[in-house]
């Protein structure tokens, strides 16, 4: 078994150089994930002078491993924003959500990139609960004026899911699904040819604030007008008044080998999810095979026997896999909130961040980056819209933190059984 299918399968030619002099720029952006390398991207068009560092490799952590699920909205629900920010407000939240869908169609289309785009989408529910939320759901979405979605029920359901395991899924026309690492490979190749300047292998290990920003990446540092912090889980420390905000959480994907009868598993290649708090989210490859996200972990070790740990829960789901062979298995953290709601916001008025995307990134991600290269460019009103979303630290300090989570979680999950 193979490590990560992402990387078996990449078809974009990228690379950066490590830093390897003292550097003085407009911008500096710290992370290559999507929200980084959109940043440099759009600020490289808009004539700045960005330069990007990545500790590892652009697309190394969620960005280029995460489930390939493009979607609109927040992993919070919009009726828990409406009572964070108001009607006004998670309305214009919502708006933007959608257009950064459409930017990420869009930025595909005008920079070619190879990663297999396609839209469709279900959320699938287990039980009656779960159905009556997805008819609120159904109706809160019409109410935003996006496509109608059906809820599709009986055979009309298992035309389009061929699972025992669910008894009714909304269609959303808005989402779909793609290859996360070609897409991330490709927007950092795009802000590259626009000018930007990236950097890999080039850890950042401690920031100066003041005018300009002092980064120190090994022996060498780089001065910046701006910065923007774009790390996620992988901040390690950086900057103090962050920690605790966000919770890093690991997720795990597996491939199975190319199957023909994964085509009649999600016939219309739709991307599904389920509505459970720990959820099953899953996807067929261009190739065939079936994608089969989920588990959580809140250790920094990989489960044990994880391909077959996640062939059990995919089982599940479709028994037809029952003699699927897993090629592929991996896995990484995502940055969570405690509201499961994105954190924007400044340290310092030249000091952007950008983190809390709680899973539900891929697309969200993209227009980060652009709201970041607003306020460098002197619009700010967009980005605020985000920052004004209100955000604690998880309870239970740096040692209780994570067994305060997990008992959390362990109550959803039992939640979700019964």
């Amino acid at each position: 078994m193979q490590n990560n299918y992402y990387q078996a399968t990449r078809r974009v030619e990228f690379s950066a150089p490590a830093l390897d002099a003292d550097i003085e720029t407009d911008v500096a952006i710290v992370g290559g994930g999507i929200s980084g390398v959109s940043a440099a991207l759009h600020l490289a068009e808009q004539g700045f002078n960005p330069v990007l560092l990545e500790a590892h490799e652009i697309g190394w952590g969620a960005s280029g491993r995460n489930g390939g699920q493009a979607l609109p909205g927040f992993s919070a629900s919009m009726h828990k924003l409406t009572n964070l920010v108001g009607a006004g407000e998670a309305r214009k939240l919502w708006d933007m959500s959608v257009e950064a869908v459409d930017l990420l169609h869009a930025r595909i289309q005008r920079h070619a990139i190879p990663c297999d785009p396609q839209i469709g989408y279900l959320h699938a529910a287990l039980k009656p609960r779960q159905v009556r939320e997805l008819k609120q759901e159904q109706e809160e979405l019409a109410r935003l004026g996006a496509p109608a979605g059906r809820l599709l029920e009986g055979a009309e359901l298992r035309a389009r899911l061929n699972s025992p395991r669910y008894i009714a899924a909304l269609e959303d026309k808005l989402a779909g699904h793609l290859h996360p690492l070609n897409y991330t490979l490709g927007l950092a190749k795009a802000a590259q040819a626009a000018g930007a300047r990236i950097f890999e292998h080039s850890p950042v290990t401690r920031a100066e604030h003041g005018d300009p920003v002092i980064l120190h990446a090994g022996p060498h540092k780089v001065r910046a007008k701006f910065l923007i912090i774009a790390g996620g889980a992988y901040l390690n420390g950086l900057e103090q008044k962050l920690d605790g905000y966000i919770m890093p959480v690991g997720t795990y994907v597996m491939a199975t080998e190319q199957r023909e009868d994964v085509r009649t598993l999600i016939p219309g290649n739709e991307a599904v999810a389920d509505v459970n708090f720990v959820l099953d989210y899953f996807r067929r490859s261009v190739d065939d095979r079936m994608l089969f996200g989920g588990r959580v972990s809140y250790s920094k070790l990989q489960p044990p026997n994880l391909g077959a740990a996640m062939l059990k829960r995919a089982v599940s789901v479709f028994p037809q896999l029952k003699n699927a062979k897993v090629e592929f298995a991996w896995g990484g953290f995502v940055d969570i909130t405690r509201n499961r709601t994105p954190h924007f916001g400044r340290l310092a008025p030249n000091i952007l961040f950008l983190q809390g995307f709680s899973g539900h990134g891929l697309a969200l991600t993209g227009l980060a980056g652009k709201l970041a290269a607003e306020v460098v460019a002197g619009q700010s009103a967009r980005f605020d819209v985000f920052a004004s979303i209100p955000h604690a630290r998880f309870p239970g300090g740096a040692l209780l933190r994570t067994p305060a989570l997990l008992l959390a979680t362990t109550w959803f999950r039992l939640r979700d059984m019964l």
